[in-house]
């Protein structure tokens, strides 16, 4: 009785282990590359048709698997689902490439048009600066002319000339008479408000004394006037001083109220590059 009963188990497990199903490890290892691919963002975009034909061949070594077919047929629709896994594989890996250089590009089209947002910025930042320094040089400009108006300065052929009417010299001397201080501080302070204006100091004589002492005496009015506007705070580079002696008179010589006329010291002004009409005081007609 205890033999038939042994048997009788022994008779179960053979017939339980020939009912449950085979193991592949080929077709397990399918299965898990299949559920990777199909898990990435972008597989149903553009590997759709591998992981179909993956899945179909997995679904038939299932099938075979289950209806106990040979391991050759299960093993070659494994082999089968893994080769359609890979090719599906190396679209989705060429898809996320494309990706990242669309990321790229756009990474790099934003850095171009950040960088022509700052050069327009800058443009437009130059163009203000400019816009501004044009107005500054036209008020500067303006009050320049305003100031030499007040200066009682005239328009000639040599530009801008102011004669210093109470700037009068005694005959045979040098020496600035008082009534000068006043107009001598005005044209300092124009010179000092308009950086660009440089000034042709000139000096001139009556007809008393010969042409060399007239020409001495000529440059040595002049220079007093030089001197002025230094101790006035002028620098020495905004104007030069010259004689021109008794050649340039604007009255007569025959009465001592035209000698005293002759007896002056002229500003020429230069334009706003400093620089000097051609011509000059060689001009005598301009005077």
């Amino acid at each position: 009785m205890k033999k038939l009963i042994i048997s009788a188990a022994l008779v179960a497990l053979v017939a339980a282990c020939a009912s449950a199903p085979q193991r592949s490890d080929q077709l397990e290892q399918a299965r898990a590359q299949v559920q990777t691919l199909s898990a990435d963002p972008l597989a149903q975009q553009s590997a759709s048709t591998d992981i179909e034909a993956a899945r179909a061949q997995l679904q038939q070594a299932d099938t075979a698997l289950q209806q106990k077919k040979p391991p050759e047929e299960v093993n070659h629709h494994a082999y089968l689902a893994l080769r359609h896994a890979e090719a599906g594989e190396a679209r989705v890996a060429e898809a996320h490439a494309r990706q990242e250089v669309a990321r790229g590009e756009q990474d790099r089209n934003r850095v171009l048009m950040q960088a022509r947002e700052r050069e327009s910025q800058h443009a437009q930042g130059e163009a203000e600066t400019a816009k501004n320094t044009a107005a500054a040089a036209q008020s500067e400009l303006a009050s320049a002319r305003q100031e030499l108006s007040a200066l009682q300065a005239k328009q000639t052929d040599r530009g801008m000339v102011m004669t210093l009417s109470d700037v009068l010299f005694d005959t045979g001397r040098s020496t600035l008479k008082p009534g000068a201080d006043r107009d001598l501080d005005r044209l300092a302070q124009a010179l000092k408000d308009n950086s660009s204006t440089r000034v042709m100091i000139e000096g001139h004589t009556d007809s008393v004394g010969s042409d060399s002492y007239n020409e001495e005496l000529s440059q040595r009015r002049a220079q007093a006037v030089a001197d002025a506007l230094r101790t006035r705070g002028v620098a020495a580079d905004r104007y030069e001083a010259k004689g021109l002696g008794k050649s340039f008179p604007v009255a007569s010589n025959a009465t001592n109220a035209g000698r005293q006329q002759n007896r002056r010291v002229e500003i020429v002004f230069s334009d706003d590059a400093g620089r000097f009409a051609q011509g000059g005081s060689q001009n005598s007609s301009s005077r």
